[in-house]
């Protein structure tokens, strides 16, 4: 079965490096498989250049704005990993950012409309 061979082969590798402490073992195993999975793993990106519905924000904004999470709704929603990151960091501009920099701009206001419907702190 494959995933005992990947299983043995990751022991493996945790074996050789036991003298460190877990969390950096942790952290790096974490940051390694994100890599891979954003590399070396693309997705159906069919739904880029796509208007976002109100619905697809609040699930995005559900989350808190990890770079796993942006991942897993680039993914899920068929779109560009930097689509993502853009609502959360829209979501998280404070307001006078937004009124000197986008005031009239759609998404900017649909992403901060969602986004205090959720009631994020921004």
């Amino acid at each position: 079965m494959p995933g005992s061979v990947v299983k043995q082969d990751l022991r493996a590798v945790l074996d050789e490096h036991k003298e460190r402490p877990i969390g950096e073992i942790r952290a790096d195993s974490h940051r390694a498989l994100y890599d891979f999975e954003k590399e070396s793993a693309p997705w159906n990106e069919d739904e880029k250049h796509q208007p976002w519905s109100d619905d697809q924000l609040r699930v995005i904004l559900s989350d808190a704005p990890t770079r796993d999470n942006a991942l897993k709704h680039a993914r899920a929603f068929r779109r560009g990993l930097g689509s993502v990151e853009q609502i959360y960091r829209w979501a998280l501009q404070p307001v006078n950012v937004i009124e000197e920099k986008r005031p009239d701009h759609k998404f900017v206001q649909q992403v901060r409309r969602v986004s205090k419907e959720l009631g994020w702190l921004s």
